[in-house]
């Protein structure tokens, strides 16, 4: 479709017919993120509201398909990089996210932090340099007024306020983590998302050397604790809250979480969406 085409198309959008609208919406919708540019424009140039509410619907919808296209993709590869996913998910909120942006705060902390953790020996001097740079300096912590925001949920948001909930957090600490080699893990806890410090040798047949909690600036904990933690929560003790998950797992989770922030601030049509990403993983 050329531009002339595109443009009487998208002019239509101000046909008050519902069968003519539907007819349009769906023919923009089938061409695809290539009709963005067009969409935007008559989106902002265009001063009737009813027109601007149909061409937003169609942007959203059309942000939308390539997210469930991108998120598909994902989901069936071998190596599922937690950062491309992060980005897919995020872009639900945010289409307009500068990757490139956020890659680069993420290889400057990757930077600050490897400085300070290489000067150290021993697993807990490298997890107090990470903590000291991470937390005390660049600031990160626990978004413990607004825990049910999605916003705790993004990636640009996360690293833009320096504050997450404890997946997110921990999200970020493992993508650092990985960059400079130390074998951090997710550890899929329920109602309380943490991460360990997997043991290649596995001693006594513990994956898990020691536990860490992002959304307390690094605390470093015991398996002891954890099952303090679930006899508290009147959760019954299960092998898979104490062991490594995939990144499969966490973003599931991720989702879960907006899902749950979503429900809880009444945003039906948003919810919704969720668990349309989320029914994507059972139809793997």
């Amino acid at each position: 479709m050329n531009d002339k085409e595109l443009n009487a198309l998208i002019s239509l959008l101000e046909d008050p017919d519902k069968e003519v609208f539907d007819s349009v919406k769906s023919r923009l919708v089938e061409l695809g993120i290539e009709v963005l540019p067009e969409l935007e424009n008559a989106w902002e140039s265009n001063f009737d509201s009813s027109v601007q509410d149909r061409a937003e619907k169609i942007i959203h919808e059309i942000h939308f398909r390539d997210i469930v296209k991108s998120l598909k993709k994902w989901i069936q590869k071998k190596d599922k990089n937690l950062l491309e996913a992060w980005f897919i998910i995020s872009k639900y909120q945010y289409p307009d996210i500068d990757e490139q942006f956020y890659r680069t705060k993420i290889y400057n902390l990757v930077s600050q932090i490897n400085v300070e953790v290489e000067q150290t020996y021993s697993e807990l001097e490298k997890i107090s340099a990470f903590n000291k740079v991470f937390f005390t300096q660049n600031g990160f912590r626990g978004n413990t007024r607004n825990f049910q925001s999605p916003d705790n949920s993004f990636i640009n948001t996360v690293i833009d306020k320096h504050k997450g909930n404890p997946l997110s957090l921990s999200m970020l600490y493992i993508i650092i983590a990985e960059q400079i080699g130390l074998p951090i893990c997710g550890v899929n806890m329920p109602k309380h998302f943490i991460i360990g410090f997997e043991d290649e040798n596995e001693i006594n047949g513990d994956p898990i050397k020691f536990y860490i909690n992002p959304f307390s600036k690094g605390a470093i904990i015991n398996r002891q604790d954890l099952q303090v933690f679930l006899k508290r929560e009147k959760l019954k003790e299960e092998s898979k809250y104490f062991t490594p998950c995939g990144n499969t797992a966490i973003v599931k989770r991720l989702l879960n979480n907006l899902l749950h922030s979503f429900t809880f601030k009444s945003k039906k049509v948003k919810a919704q969406e969720i668990i349309t990403l989320i029914r994507l993983f059972k139809l793997s």
